[in-house]
């Protein structure tokens, strides 16, 4: 009953791309920028290096423990008091990082398009579609995602070629002119992005070719990294060293488009193909949370629980972030958290499940 379908490696591929990019691509030029400067392209590369490691820890523990989840082998490795305490902690993460997601989602709209709606009603539309979503299982999300991530692609792409013309493509230079440093240091950020591919731990056990897995998780890296290099290089051929001032640089970006004074204010458009980008986000997050919350409590079926999960999402939402520059600041430095759910605890995992294979295959 808890895995309630299937989905192919190539439909998981095409559900983390959005999971990743959506909320990354919107400020990442501005808090790379900050650091990086003229380099800030450069930083998505660097920071791509634990997307790839996730991948990895979540392929080889997948292949110790197939058809388990995180939290399910989890027990095998740890035994089951230390394996539910981290499983707590995990799906307490997991429910204040879906309420950043969450409360971005809603200032981002409110801030550019709805300036007189209530955030409430933003934040509760979208946890309601999602948990339709959800209650139908990882099926409806894949397929929600294979029909919308097509379109999307195209209007990124005619959007890019509006902007060519406005761009100054200078500001790039001079490359590496402070040295490396930079550029490592305005990775940081987009390396906790990346590092949330470690959500495949909850979606592999579900994929029909998991032997794919591995190869479409790595080329989901690679695009999810163009896709940020992409932005920050537009941004920045845009705005220059103003890039960082910017809080969303990418949205400012677009309202630079202006054909023959006829094709003006495509920001709409870039809403139209950023919300289901943001829906799928959260609905792969939330799907993870009550997911993950049903195999630690050993129930039978999630679903129950969907919806009062629903509700936890929307306090954590506006628990302790009254306002968009607190959200700004938490986004910028809980880099650390990343670090420690999605590559540190999964290296360490991974290390006592090879040695103790290696033990039994030695007492053989």
């Amino acid at each position: 009953m808890l895995k309630n379908g299937r989905i192919s490696a190539l439909q998981m591929a095409i559900m983390m791309h959005p999971t990743i990019v959506s909320t990354a691509i919107l400020i990442a030029p501005s808090i790379t920028g900050r650091f990086a400067k003229q380099d800030l392209w450069l930083s998505p590369i660097w920071g791509s290096a634990t997307g790839f490691l996730a991948v990895y820890f979540v392929y080889k523990l997948n292949h110790f423990f197939p058809k388990k989840t995180f939290i399910e082998y989890s027990k095998d490795i740890l035994g089951s008091f230390l394996a539910k305490a981290i499983g707590v902690l995990f799906l307490i993460f997991y429910l204040f990082l879906t309420g950043l997601v969450l409360r971005q989602y809603g200032e981002f709209v409110i801030g550019n398009f709805l300036t007189r709606t209530p955030s409430i009603v933003i934040t509760v539309s979208m946890i309601i579609v999602c948990a339709l979503a959800v209650k139908g299982g990882i099926e409806v999300i894949a397929r929600t995602a294979q029909i919308f991530m097509p379109v999307v692609a195209v209007v990124i792409i005619f959007i890019s070629i509006l902007l060519i013309g406005d761009l100054n493509f200078k500001n790039i230079f001079p490359i590496m002119g402070q040295g490396l440093m930079p550029s490592l240091i305005g990775a940081i950020v987009p390396s906790a992005w990346n590092s949330e591919f470690f959500l495949l731990s909850l979606l592999f056990p579900f994929i029909n070719d998991a032997k794919k897995g591995l190869k479409l998780g790595m080329i989901t890296v690679v695009a999810v990294m163009f896709m940020l290099v992409i932005a920050n290089l537009y941004s920045f051929f845009l705005f220059g060293n103003a890039t960082s001032i910017f809080i969303y640089p990418v949205m400012t970006a677009t309202r630079y488009i202006n054909v023959a004074d006829f094709l003006q204010h495509v920001e709409a458009f870039v809403m139209a193909v950023w919300i289901p980008g943001i829906f799928i986000k959260i609905s792969v997050l939330y799907y993870a949370i009550v997911l993950g919350t049903a195999q630690l409590l050993n129930l039978s079926d999630y679903r129950p629980i969907v919806f009062p999960v629903g509700f936890l999402l929307t306090v954590f939402c506006y628990w302790s972030i009254p306002n968009l520059s607190i959200l700004y600041d938490i986004l910028k430095n809980m880099w650390p958290l990343f670090w420690l759910f999605h590559i540190a605890i999964p290296l360490i995992l991974l290390v006592i499940a090879f040695v103790r294979k290696k033990r039994a295959e030695c007492k053989k």
